[in-house]
């Protein structure tokens, strides 16, 4: 764990962390180490956020523990929701590119799913990784023959494969082929995740800031993956997990411990708190 000083450079009133690989263990789970961090950060008011590749759905089991009060952004910053589930903001991928998404994917060798708003689609009950997502997100997905009448809507679909490298020569691809007509990157090393442009963590960031009134510079966001780099880039303080590669490192203010050992609460604690501030009292938007 970095142990470099605390930077005295103003008061942190916002914090957007990660789920997976950050603020659960591997197995999941929240820690109460993890949860009384939260718990102070409310106290001093300080605005807590989280961002995910996961459905709404797959964070709901989070709400309660946490006492969560602000906004969760699903899919990567495709559907931005509050605790109760009511939706804010929903941003689809374009609806002209999604079946030429569909295409790229399979042709690099990976399968292909997607996520409509609350639903998740696969063609194969047995696909690569589909029992460990709905053993994360809670909920199995919807079994069809194809994609077709669905991709007018999708938020976010997936590449998925456990070669690594095909992985990452597949998101190239679709860099490649789409520009900025997608936000394409590597929520995990067996997935590549595609969204609307205007919908990825570092967006999110923006919006957090806009809506409540916060500058970027006194938000602190946690990842692991390269998929939270963009946060990274545009908030004030970033932390990187232990668990992170050394490239997601490198691009971090700060490296903390892995999330199997307490990493994100040693990060608020050591970190975050310190510079604890209260946001403004701004209602949401929607």
């Amino acid at each position: 764990m970095t142990e470099a000083p605390v930077p005295a450079t103003g008061p942190i009133a916002a914090v957007l962390a990660d789920v997976d690989g950050t603020l659960v263990t591997g197995a999941k789970a929240l820690t109460p180490r993890a949860i009384g961090a939260i718990e102070q950060l409310h106290e001093r008011g300080v605005l807590f956020a989280i961002t995910s590749g996961r459905p709404p759905r797959g964070m709901r089991m989070l709400v309660q523990p946490l006492e969560m009060h602000g906004p969760m952004a699903a899919f990567n910053g495709g559907i931005i929701v509050r605790p109760d589930m009511t939706v804010v903001d929903e941003r689809a991928v374009p609806a002209d590119v999604a079946p030429a998404v569909i295409d790229v994917i399979r042709a690099q060798g990976l399968y292909a799913w997607i996520y409509r708003s609350t639903e998740w689609y696969v063609t194969d009950p047995n696909a690569p990784h589909a029992a460990r997502e709905s053993g994360t997100v809670q909920f199995p997905p919807t079994v069809v023959p194809s994609y077709d009448g669905l991709l007018d809507r999708a938020v976010k679909i997936v590449g998925v494969s456990d070669d690594y490298d095909r992985v990452a020569r597949c998101e190239a691809a679709l860099h490649e082929q789409f520009g900025r007509h997608v936000s394409a990157s590597r929520s995990q090393p067996y997935y590549v995740d595609v969204t609307s442009p205007a919908a990825n963590k570092g967006v999110v960031v923006e919006r957090l800031s806009h809506q409540y009134q916060i500058p970027l510079e006194q938000i602190a966001t946690l990842g692991d993956g390269a998929n939270d780099v963009l946060m990274f880039e545009r908030s004030g303080l970033s932390i990187a997990m232990g668990n992170a590669s050394e490239e997601v490192q490198r691009q971090a203010t700060y490296v903390t411990a892995s999330n199997e050992d307490e990493g994100f609460a040693k990060a608020v604690e050591q970190f975050i708190l310190p510079r604890a501030g209260a946001a403004p009292k701004v209602p949401p938007a929607g």
